[in-house]
């Protein structure tokens, strides 16, 4: 693996997905995720575990999770709503799993039907299920603190209630915390604030920020982020994604664009800007009358670019 300043986990094939109308066909998900990975991305969060009469398009996940398992090079992980998500994600061979945990009750009772202190207990449950299992097979946990910036059922989301809850996920012995801007509230300067003022509280337990385009300001956010010390960013190719749960979320940061504003930058994150549009090129040719964005695939690279490693 080359060495990386920012780490890119590519979540096109889970959230991109579980918003989309049309069922993306099984071997269409495989040869997706196939050339994502052979562009150098480090991680790719392959599916979700979730009850597949909820959201169709995840009846697949263990056959997806199995060939993504098979790819050099890639880290797999999975979105899973409880214990027995998290069951089916170690049976089917993924070891690192993330439980969404949303800062706002309206939206924890929307999105996974249970209280914000019920979705607690169920990572509990979790972390027990993993300090249960030995050897490097063990699972590793993660905490998705979900509508840390805002929520469209509750509205604000006091900065004091996602500090609180990301403290209380810290402590249940979790690898990590995530934290997410799920229906695209966010800007900058309150990136840098919340960021700055988690990480105080749980140091380098909060490992990834997610964020979303809604309304233009995803990669000024990620760029926030970065400057306040968070070196792991989800995106979405061609920005496909949202919460099927959270009126109004739309739109991933675009994996692209993400990805060559780092290069730009001299940040390495040891993606192939060429492969990564040869990967979009799979997942419009298999998702047609889809909604797709991103300013890179239309623009085409500057004259004379140079990736970060080459420069």
């Amino acid at each position: 693996m080359p060495e990386i300043d920012i780490h890119i986990c590519e979540v096109g094939p889970r959230d991109g997905l579980q918003n989309t109308k049309t069922f993306m066909p099984t071997e269409a998900k495989k040869a997706w995720i196939s050339a994502l990975a052979a562009s150098g991305l480090p991680e790719i969060e392959a599916c979700s575990f979730v009850n597949p009469k909820l959201i169709a398009q995840f009846t697949d996940a263990a056959e997806v999770a199995a060939h993504a398992l098979t790819l050099p090079g890639v880290e797999v992980s999975a979105l899973v709503p409880n214990l027995k998500g998290a069951e089916r994600a170690a049976a089917a061979g993924i070891r690192r799993i993330i439980l969404p945990i949303s800062a706002s009750e309206a939206h924890s009772h929307s999105n996974v039907r249970k209280s914000v202190d019920e979705q607690v207990a169920e990572l509990e449950r979790i972390v027990a299920l993993r300090d249960g299992q030995a050897g490097a097979g063990r699972l590793r946990v993660v905490a998705g603190i979900s509508t840390a910036f805002g929520c469209t059922l509750q509205g604000a989301v006091p900065e004091a209630d996602v500090i609180r809850l990301c403290a209380r996920t810290a402590a249940t012995g979790v690898n990590g915390v995530s934290i997410a801007d799920t229906v695209g509230y966010a800007n900058p300067v309150q990136v840098r604030r919340l960021i700055s003022a988690v990480r105080a509280e749980i140091g380098l337990k909060l490992a990834t920020a997610h964020f979303h385009n809604t309304r233009g300001l995803g990669l000024a956010n990620c760029l926030a982020a970065i400057e306040a010390g968070v070196m792991s960013l989800d995106s979405s190719m061609a920005g496909l994604g949202g919460c099927p749960y959270a009126p109004g979320a739309s739109g991933n940061v675009i994996t692209e664009d993400l990805v060559f504003m780092l290069e730009a930058m001299g940040l390495r994150t040891g993606v192939n800007i060429g492969r990564l549009l040869e990967a979009r090129a799979i997942l419009e040719a298999a998702l047609p009358g889809a909604e797709f964005y991103g300013h890179l695939s239309k623009a085409g690279l500057p004259k004379g670019f140079r990736p970060a490693e080459a420069a």
